[in-house]
């Protein structure tokens, strides 16, 4: 379905607005096979009128038929269109932006468009135990690429060197893929994979503890 972009929506978020909502569904870990485990998740991307959008994963193992079993992880993030930073631009900290946002218009953000019609992106996603990616990649139309640049780990994190993940929508669906390499020398392997269904509204269809899903 055609996205409805708001109008107050920041212009730089154009190549990433397919993105913004809410979505719900079921993957499976690892290669995606009969036999691994089911998870299901809620993906939220949210515009906060600035030019990023915050990404947020909560993630539950369960049945096949949606019964939530436990909880599995939570990751956090922020995606962007990748450029140098500019006079006016947010941050750090809590330092304010210009009002007028730095990309005024469509034609500004065309600038970045390259030769094939992808347009660069970044996104930092930070996991449960001090550990935060730092991903590079592209967008084109409503299909996505990253790739691990750099990855911050603290005392508690697990083995993790990196990845790679795609997302793209199929009939209104949204299809992502996470490839992750574990150990150094190892090479990427599946991870993880869903296919996920936008919710008609961002506070609808909302887990919570409790959720009729669970399973006692």
């Amino acid at each position: 379905m055609p996205t409805e972009l708001p109008f107050d929506l920041n212009p730089e978020l154009a190549p990433l607005s397919w993105l913004i909502g809410a979505w719900e569904g079921q993957g499976r870990l690892g290669s995606g096979e009969d036999g691994t485990e089911i998870f299901y998740q809620r993906v939220d991307f949210t515009d906060h009128r600035l030019p990023f959008i915050e990404y947020r994963a909560e993630s539950w193992l369960s049945e096949a038929d949606g019964t939530l079993l436990r909880p599995l992880t939570v990751e956090n993030g922020f995606w962007s269109l990748d450029r140098d930073r500019r006079d006016g631009d947010v941050g750090p900290g809590m330092s304010p932006g210009d009002v007028v946002p730095v990309l005024r218009s469509a034609e500004d953000v065309e600038a970045f468009r390259r030769e094939d019609g992808s347009f660069p992106i970044t996104a930092q996603i930070s996991h449960p135990g001090s550990l935060t990616e730092l991903y590079y990649g592209v967008i084109k139309g409503p299909q996505l690429q990253l790739k691990t640049d750099s990855v911050l780990r603290g005392s508690a994190a697990g083995p993790y060197e990196g990845g790679s993940r795609i997302m793209g929508l199929v009939n209104g669906q949204l299809f992502w893929r996470w490839d992750a390499t574990h150990h150094a020398g190892v090479g990427e392997e599946p991870h993880a994979s869903a296919i996920l269904d936008r919710m008609p509204d961002p506070t609808q269809g909302r887990l919570a503890p409790g959720a009729p899903r669970t399973s006692n």
